[in-house]
C-alpha cells in the first residue's frame, strides 16, 4: 500500500574518495574536500571527468568562486530535490536549470556519526543556504524494520537526542524543516495502520516546536511542516491516521503546514493529494510536494519492447525490453543523445513530456503551495538494473550514471524535464 522502491544510495566508486570516508575526515579537511571552505566553493560534479565515464559524483571538486544567488520566497517555488544525496549538491547543475531552491533529506541515524553541521552533505547544505539558496530538509525516521518508538521509552530518548543534534545545526538556517521524511512508509505495516505513528510524530512535532520557542523565541526563520504522505490517490490510505495526521497539522499554530509526495501514475491521480490535504489546512497554512513524479507509470512499461526506431538507429536487437536498455546505459553509459533518442522513442515518455510544466501548473493554481521540489540528480549507480527494479532514473534530469558527461561538462542530461524545470522557473 506504501511500498515504493529505493530512490538512491551511496554506491562505491573506483578511485574516487567516498562519502562515508570524508564522514570520517575532520570537519576542516571535509569540507575541503567537499570544495567548500574556500570562496565559498561547491564544485562542478564531472570537471576533467573522461567522455564515456560520467561517475565522478564522489570526486573532490575543484575550488571555484559561487555567486551569491537571491531565493524568492517559499510561493508556488520549485525546488531541486537531491533527496539523501545532500553531497550531490552542485551550484553548475542549480545554475543550468535555474534553480535557486535545494530540497534533500537526512537520515536520522547519522546523527549518532557525530554533529550533522560537520557531515559533509548538511555543511553543503547549510552551505547553500548562506549563499542565498532557499532550502529544505526533511528529517526521515526510518522505522521500517524496528517497532516505531513510544513516547516515554528509552528509543524515544534516542529519536529525541538525534532530533535536538539536526535542530541545532539547521534551525535558524534552512528555510523548511519538515518533521518525517514519508512516514507513512518508513514504519512497519503494523505500526502505520495505528494511532502508534500519530503518537511518535506528534510527539517529535511538538519537541522541535518547543525547541525552536526555547531557541529562537519568536525570531526563527525556518518553519515548521509536517513530512509527507504518500499513497493518496488510494481511498485507504485516506484514513484514520492520515486524517488525524492533517487535524494535528492545522491544530498547531506553530506547524506551517504538511508536505505530499505524489508519485503516481497519471496527473490525474495527484490531484487526489490536494483534494485530501486542502480543506484541513488553516488560511495560513500551505503545502509542500517536495517529491512528485510518474513512478507508477514508467513501470508499468519497463518489460515494453523498445520502440523499433531506436533499435535501428542505435544497433540494439529488436524487441529489446526497455529495462535491458537500461541496464546497458548503467553498465555502459549513452551519449547524452542517445538517452535522450531512447527516451522519447517511447510513447509512454513521450506523451507525458509535459508532466512537469502541468503538474506545477496544477499545485500553483490552489494557492496554498510554498515549495515543491523535482529530482535533480540520479543519487547512485543502478549496474543491476533488472525487470523489477524501480526505474527513478527516469525521473532525473541529471542522470550521472547511465549518462556520459554532456553538455557544458556537466553529466547527461534528460533535456525533456531540464527544459520543463527551467521554464517553471
Amino acid at each position: 500500500m506504501w511500498e515504493k522502491g529505493t530512490e538512491s544510495g551511496d554506491g562505491p566508486q573506483s578511485g574516487l574518495m567516498s562519502r562515508r570516508r570524508l564522514l570520517g575526515l575532520s570537519t576542516g579537511t571535509a569540507l575541503a574536500v567537499a570544495g567548500l571552505g574556500v570562496g565559498r566553493a561547491i564544485g562542478t560534479r564531472g570537471e576533467g571527468g573522461a567522455a564515456g565515464a560520467g561517475h565522478s559524483l564522489d570526486a573532490a571538486p575543484a575550488a571555484a568562486s559561487v555567486v551569491q544567488v537571491t531565493a524568492p520566497p517559499a510561493s508556488g517555488v520549485l525546488a531541486a530535490n537531491v533527496n539523501e544525496s545532500l553531497d550531490a549538491i552542485d551550484y553548475a547543475e542549480l545554475a543550468a536549470v535555474s534553480a535557486t531552491w535545494i530540497r534533500g533529506f537526512y537520515l536520522m541515524s547519522d546523527a549518532d556519526q557525530g554533529d550533522p553541521a560537520t557531515q559533509t552533505g548538511m555543511a553543503k547544505l547549510l552551505q547553500a543556504a548562506a549563499d542565498g539558496y532557499g532550502t529544505v530538509l526533511s528529517t526521515k525516521f526510518q522505522y521500517h524494520d524496528t517497532a516505531i518508538p513510544v513516547p516515554g521509552t528509552t528509543a524515544m530518548d534516542t529519536a529525541l537526542a538525534r532530533f535536538d543534534k539536526v535542530l541545532g545545526a539547521v534551525l535558524g538556517t534552512v528555510d523548511i524543516l519538515t518533521v518525517g521524511n514519508e512516514p507513512f512508509y518508513e514504519t512497519r505495516p503494523v505500526d502505520r495502520t495505528t494511532s502508534l505513528i500519530n503518537d511518535f510524530y506528534e510527539a517529535i512535532a511538538q519537541h522541535a516546536v518547543q525547541y525552536r520557542k526555547d531557541h529562537f523565541g519568536t525570531d526563527c526563520k525556518t518553519a515548521l511542516y509536517m513530512g509527507a504522505l504518500n499513497g493518496l490517490e488510494d481511498p485507504a490510505n485516506q484514513n484514520a491516521q492520515t486524517k488525524r495526521w492533517m487535524t494535528f497539522a492545522a491544530g498547531n499554530a506553530d506547524i506551517a503546514g504538511v508536505d505530499i509526495h505524489p508519485h503516481v501514475a497519471g496527473i490525474d491521480a495527484a490531484q487526489a493529494y490536494t483534494d485530501f490535504v486542502l480543506p484541513y489546512l488553516r488560511p495560513d497554512q500551505k503545502f509542500l510536494a517536495t517529491e512528485f513524479s510518474l513512478i507508477q507509470l514508467w513501470k508499468q512499461h519497463m518489460a515494453d519492447p523498445v520502440d523499433p526506431s531506436f533499435t535501428a538507429a542505435y544497433g540494439t536487437p529488436a524487441g529489446t525490453p526497455v529495462w535491458q536498455v537500461i541496464h546497458n546505459a548503467a553498465n555502459n553509459p549513452f551519449t547524452e543523445q542517445k538517452w535522450n533518442d531512447f527516451l522519447l522513442s517511447n510513447t509512454w515518455f513521450a506523451n507525458h513530456k509535459t508532466f512537469i510544466t502541468n503538474e506545477i501548473a496544477d499545485l500553483r493554481a490552489t494557492g496554498k503551495l510554498a515549495v515543491a521540489g523535482y529530482g535533480i540528480t540520479q543519487g547512485a549507480p543502478i549496474p543491476d538494473f533488472g525487470p523489477d527494479s524501480s526505474p527513478w532514473v527516469l525521473n532525473s534530469i541529471f542522470c550521472p550514471y547511465v549518462c556520459q558527461i554532456g553538455t557544458g561538462g556537466l553529466p547527461g542530461r534528460d533535456r525533456t524535464w531540464a527544459a520543463s524545470f527551467r521554464t517553471a522557473q
